[in-house]
């Protein structure tokens, strides 16, 4: 679907769980301003309490492929929603990962490793050799954390060295910071 059909489906969908959520936003290709998207990707915090509960209500609003704690995956309106909850502590780092590119995560997963670091893939946050948790509780911290400059999500397609006010980003190939 075309950009502009993906955030008109998740501008009308999202107030459908909104009173189900403390959080919302908007991730993965759409996110990232791609001109076209295979699906629309959302980041979420449950509430804790109520009468009823995200995983029980999607079941309402279309057919639902996926409904597990952390990745609830539905038709609605012909539309692939794909809804990813996490907690108040991972929402950045669960952001991150599903904002993607695969080329990026790809990209920050080998830098953590290169230094020693483990980047959770469930959007846990950056855990260093002793696996405590150094990083994730925002975006930045973890491009930070990983010696990296920060990427603005439309910028994570290209996962080589580009130059940006002088400085530039890690490169794929060698690692290396220049």
């Amino acid at each position: 679907m075309l950009l502009n059909e993906a955030i008109e489906t998740a501008e009308r969908f999202i107030p459908l769980i909104h009173p189900l959520c403390d959080r919302i936003q908007v991730a993965g290709s759409v996110r990232r301003g791609k001109a076209e998207v295979k699906d629309i990707d959302l980041v979420v915090i449950e509430k804790t309490e109520g009468l009823i509960n995200l995983a029980q209500f999607i079941t309402t609003l279309g057919v639902v492929r996926i409904n597990g704690p952390k990745i609830k995956r539905m038709v609605w309106e012909d539309k692939s929603i794909d809804i990813y909850s996490t907690t108040p502590e991972d929402f950045a780092c669960t952001l991150l990962i599903r904002t993607g590119s695969a080329e990026n995560n790809i990209r920050l997963c080998k830098r953590a490793l290169e230094i020693g670091m483990h980047l959770s893939a469930s959007g846990l946050g950056l855990f260093n050799a002793q696996m405590q948790r150094i990083a994730g509780d925002t975006e930045q911290s973890i491009y930070e954390a990983l010696c990296l400059l920060y990427q603005e999500p439309a910028d994570r397609e290209v996962a080589t060295a580009r130059e940006s006010d002088g400085a530039t980003v890690v490169q794929e190939d060698d690692g290396e910071i220049g």
